[in-house]
């Protein structure tokens, strides 16, 4: 698109939340640039300013989307099973989208940017929802939800250091898909 032509607000506002992920996935709070932003947008930063406030709002809006967009694709995997078949399902669409390497990077940079507090509060807002999706979802105990998501977080941690491209054991496994039974051993018996 050339600065000639128009965009509607809305459709402005997309473009430059599209460029964003991608330039904070990669540089993260500190390391990405406005004026990176705005040259892509061909916009000027101080557009980007009036539509966003300030970089860490632009910032946490698209690490908490990334957040979401895995909430979310879990819960609408588990759809109405429950119990550890939802837990199977959501597993399985939860590996499917450590593909979307922006989205990883950026809730990993969201992690990293914790000592902020308002990008605290965001993540700690974020993991609170995924953790509500996959307790009510399924039902099952704290201790297996929380083996579930600490499988996923070693799983985010493989995809951002690209274990598929290295031929070791220990990347193999991280790799190691997390399948229906694996958490059938944990009960509120053998928790105590």
């Amino acid at each position: 698109m050339t600065r000639r032509q128009r965009m509607s607000g809305p459709d402005r506002r997309q473009q430059v939340l599209q460029i964003a992920a991608t330039e904070f996935a990669g540089g993260g709070l500190h390391g990405a640039s406005v004026e990176n932003i705005a040259r892509q947008a061909e916009i000027t930063q101080a557009y980007v300013f009036r539509i966003f406030g300030t970089k860490k709002a632009l910032f946490e809006e698209v690490m908490v989307t990334a957040f979401d967009r895995l909430t979310d694709g879990m819960r609408e995997a588990a759809g109405e099973a429950t119990g550890r078949e939802a837990l199977a399902r959501m597993g399985a669409r939860y590996n499917d989208m450590l593909t979307d390497r922006t989205s990883l990077l950026l809730q990993l940079q969201g992690f990293a940017a914790c000592g902020d507090p308002d990008v605290r509060d965001a993540v700690r807002a974020s993991v609170a929802r995924m953790w509500t999706v996959v307790a009510d979802t399924t039902g099952l105990d704290p201790v297996t939800v929380k083996s579930f998501l600490a499988f996923g977080m070693l799983l985010n941690t493989g995809a951002a250091l690209q274990v598929h491209d290295v031929d070791a054991p220990w990347a193999a496994g991280i790799t190691t898909r997390i399948q229906a039974g694996l958490f059938d051993h944990i009960t509120d018996e053998t928790n105590k």
